[in-house]
This record gives C-alpha cells, sequence and structure tokens, in this order.
C-alpha cells in the first residue's frame, strides 16, 4: 500500500504540550536508553515499515508519537528515492544521563499538528549565484556551487572559488537563510553585518573552512573547486540531508560526493564521503583553517577530535572535527605564508565512504564562554558516536 507523504506533512511539527485528543488505533512502544553519563536531547530514527504496516489503515497524516506523559513529541518522515513511501521514522528523544525514556506511538485522525520556529533546514539559493545553505537552531553552514566558480574565474568581483565549507554563527534558534538571503538581495552583503540574529564573518577563500576536504601528499593539500551539482533529499525539520557532487579534480582524477545532515540541536553536521579515482590516492583529509595562523588549536588523536578556538571581530569561536579514532593516520597544523593555505587537517586511509562531524559555536550564542566549554562539547560528541541511544520496541 502506498503511502503518500504530503507537503503540509513535512512542514507541521508536533508542540510539547499538546495531547491526542481521540486515539483511534493502537500502536507500539518505543524504549530509547542513555548509556552515557550526561542528558541527551538528541534526533532518533528506525526503519518505518513495521510503522506503517501496523497503521495500515491510518492517514500518515494521524501518526503521532507520545512520551510518557501522554504530551506529543516532534517527528520528521524521510522519504529517501521520493517514491511516496517514507523509509525511516525520526524524533526528538529526551533521555536522562543512565536512563531509559519511554514513548508510545498512536493514530488520531483530530490532531492538527501547528509549526515551530526551531527547524533543521536546507536549500539551494540561486538568488545569490548558487550556493547552498544549511542550517538548525544552533548553527548555519554555506557552501559554493558552479556559477560562482565560473564567475570567479571571470575575474566578478564579490564570486567565490572554493569547495571549502563556510559558518554563518548564530545567536537565535529561529531559521535565518530565508531572512538573511532575502535582505541581502535588497542590501548585498546584509549577513556580513550583525544586526541582532548574527552574521557571517567568517573567511573561508581556498581554504578548507570548516570540514572541506582533500588530499594532502608532498606538502601540498589538493581540493575541489565549487560543487557541479546538489540533490536535497530531506528539508526538515528535525533533520535536512543533501548530496553535493564535485567534478573529477587533479592530479588524482577525484570524484567527490559528499552526503551532508544536519540534526536538530546539534552543532556539528554529519559528512558522509564517497570518492572514487582512476589513481590512487594517499589519504583523504579535512581540516578547518587557520585563517592568518592565529587562536589556539588541540589535537586529540585518541579521542578522534581537532578544535580550533579563535577571536572573530569581539567575540570567541570554536570549530572542530570529530573522526572515529581508529581511522585516523595523522593529526597536524600545516601553517603557510600564503592566504588560505593553513589548515589544522586530519587524514585518513582511503576507504569509500568514510564520515566524519564537523561543528562550531560562537560566544554570543550562549553556548560557550571559553575554550572548556568548546572541549566539552567535542569531548561529548566523540561519546554519542561511540554510543548512540539504543531503540527498541514493543509490540501491542
Amino acid at each position: 500500500m502506498k503511502r503518500i507523504i504530503t507537503t503540509a506533512i513535512l512542514g507541521l511539527l508536533l508542540a510539547n504540550g499538546c495531547k491526542p485528543k481521540k486515539t483511534e488505533e493502537s500502536g507500539f512502544s518505543i524504549s530509547v536508553s542513555n548509556d552515557l553519563d550526561f542528558d541527551r536531547n538528541e534526533i532518533v530514527s528506525f526503519d518505518a515499515k513495521n510503522l506503517l504496516d501496523k497503521f495500515e489503515k491510518a492517514a500518515i497524516d494521524y501518526i503521532l508519537i507520545t512520551d510518557s506523559t501522554g504530551k506529543t513529541i516532534r517527528h520528521q518522515w524521510l522519504d529517501y528515492d521520493k517514491d511516496g513511501t517514507p523509509e525511516e521514522f525520526l524524533f526528538m528523544a529526551k533521555v536522562a544521563a543512565h536512563k531509559t525514556s519511554h514513548y508510545k506511538i498512536i493514530s488520531d485522525s483530530s490532531f492538527a499538528m501547528p509549526e515551530k520556529e526551531a527547524v533543521a533546514y536546507s536549500r539551494f539559493v540561486p538568488e545569490r549565484t548558487d550556493d547552498y545553505a544549511w542550517e538548525n537552531d544552533k548553527v548555519a553552514f554555506r557552501t559554493y556551487g558552479p556559477t560562482g566558480q565560473k564567475e570567479a574565474l571571470e575575474g566578478v568581483e564579490g564570486s567565490t572559488l572554493s569547495s571549502g565549507i563556510d559558518i554563518w554563527l548564530k545567536r537565535t534558534n529561529k531559521s535565518i537563510i530565508n531572512k538573511w538571503y532575502a535582505e541581502h538581495v535588497k542590501n548585498p552583503g546584509y549577513y556580513h553585518t550583525d544586526h541582532g540574529e548574527g552574521y557571517d564573518p567568517y573567511h573561508v577563500g581556498n581554504s578548507r573552512g570548516l570540514g572541506g576536504l582533500g588530499v594532502f601528499e608532498n606538502d601540498s593539500l589538493y581540493v575541489s573547486q565549487n560543487f557541479v551539482e546538489y540533490k536535497t533529499i530531506a528539508s526538515g525539520p528535525l533533520k535536512t540531508i543533501f548530496e553535493l557532487s564535485y567534478a573529477p579534480w587533479d592530479p588524482y582524477n577525484v570524484k567527490e560526493t559528499k552526503r551532508i545532515s544536519l540534526a536538530l540541536g546539534s552543532h556539528f553536521s554529519k559528512f558522509e564521503i564517497s570518492i572514487e579515482a582512476e589513481d590512487g590516492i594517499p589519504n583523504y583529509a579535512t581540516g578547518i583553517t587557520l585563517h592568518n595562523n592565529q587562536g589556539e588549536y588541540e589535537i586529540d588523536k585518541e579521542e578522534g577530535w581537532i578544535m580550533h578556538w579563535e577571536r572573530i571581530d569581539d567575540a570567541q569561536v570554536g570549530e572542530g572535527i570529530v573522526m572515529k579514532p581508529a581511522v585516523i593516520d595523522s593529526a597536524f597544523a600545516y601553517t603557510s605564508k600564503f592566504p588560505d593555505q593553513s589548515n589544522l587537517l586530519v587524514t585518513t586511509t582511503p576507504k569509500s565512504p568514510f564520515t566524519y562531524y564537523a561543528g562550531f559555536a560562537w560566544e554570543k550564542s550562549g553556548d560557550v564562554s571559553s575554550k572548556e566549554d568548546w572541549i566539552e562539547i567535542i569531548k561529548k560528541q566523540t561519546k554519542i558516536i561511540a554510543s548512540p541511544l539504543k531503540v527498541d520496541f514493543e509490540y501491542h
């Protein structure tokens, strides 16, 4: 039986505190366990097939998830192949340290789902040449497309030739991508000034920015140019997922595809990299720009992270990359006298696909007030990767 996800479903979210008025069909219970020593508020997911089979007669709009008090919580369907039948169900789980939280999925034809301001979101941005931008309630990123590359090679002022990843500093949990770009159309450069919600002061150039990819060999970092194609898989609201593809680049004739996802509540984008290369390549490298070789950095290969802490204008920003320790070959700071060539790098033995997480925090967001705060967030991320929330089911 084909299950259609309408646009309205993806745009409507469950608000905490709302209770179903009329339960039409009992469903099943879900237990989510946290093995770590800190509280977690994270997106978890599971295969949607059993859920849809259980609610075969219910419209997908009316399938709800409630916590142990009966309050509805936020959820999202993911339809990866866009055939109208979702493959995955996501929801926001809140689980205390070393505890288990309990949820129930039911159907209710009388329930209406109001919108929420805090979302994960992404889209292609043709109004600013051809950026691709993504965000959640904590952070925002963007990178650059083929028109920007063409214009840069032609010498058009303000264009960008880079596969580096830019970051936008937010101090609001509201979505800002559409607003900032709309204001930029009316007043070019709008988002480079803080109007109370944050701004973009981050310089990428030809550096890796935060999480750009390359191959490091013979004291040189080889990188692609701008992405040539994009595919939006899910634009939110709990998780956004998209893919960027790059033209083959020298000297290894590398064909690179990035699948990037960002979940609500996280400081870190997840990068899943697939690479094909006709010629053997020595490594994959990802990193963080060191800008003008200022700021502080730390490397912990045993825990699987690199970190940069720097002042941008009048506030501090922490950037970090997290990777499973077992796949890390080397991690080091490469400094150069040439602009945009200084990067904090981590390399891994070529294997496709491979995964890493890149994220940041801004002092003015209120999430960090010191380098130690940022390192603590990074350390928690390493533990989250190593010990995901465990989901168990009990069918009624």
